[in-house]
């Protein structure tokens, strides 16, 4: 996905010399596109033990869509627990798996376990127990 397709406001500066937000504390990162420091402050919101997805957030922000959403998540993410934006079929991130499974664990995220022919043998979410509704604003928006 291209950075065009994120609102004016969620692309990161154009310098050769991006910041790496995932390794900044938040108070930190003061050159945040206001977009993605809406994205990140409804990924806080998250209980742990819970999920949202992509299209979940962009509906309860009433802007932008997954890809948006994602793309926020991708470079921005890591100062939040990014392991509460999920895909919307409750598949594991490919990439993070095992770090994202383990919070999953820690939290006590619902989680269905994977069938012996499932290629990774990796649980997915149970997306119907552990999808949040962000508190009745977002409703169905996968």
């Amino acid at each position: 996905m291209s950075e065009e397709s994120l609102p004016d406001d969620a692309r990161p500066p154009h310098d050769d010399a991006r910041p790496e937000y995932a390794d900044v504390p938040r108070e930190d990162a003061d050159e945040l596109p206001a977009y993605a420091e809406r994205v990140l402050d409804v990924t806080e919101l998250i209980p742990p033990g819970r999920v949202m997805t992509y299209g979940d957030v962009a509906e309860w922000l009433e802007e932008g869509g997954p890809r948006q959403v994602g793309r926020v998540m991708a470079l921005y993410g890591g100062a939040v627990p990014w392991w509460r934006v999920v895909r919307s079929d409750g598949a594991l991130l490919p990439g993070h798996e095992l770090r994202a499974l383990e919070h999953y664990r820690a939290e006590g995220t619902p989680l269905k376990e994977a069938s012996r022919a499932a290629e990774s043998h990796l649980p997915r979410l149970d997306m119907k127990r552990a999808r949040w509704d962000g508190g009745g604003r977002a409703q169905g928006h996968t």
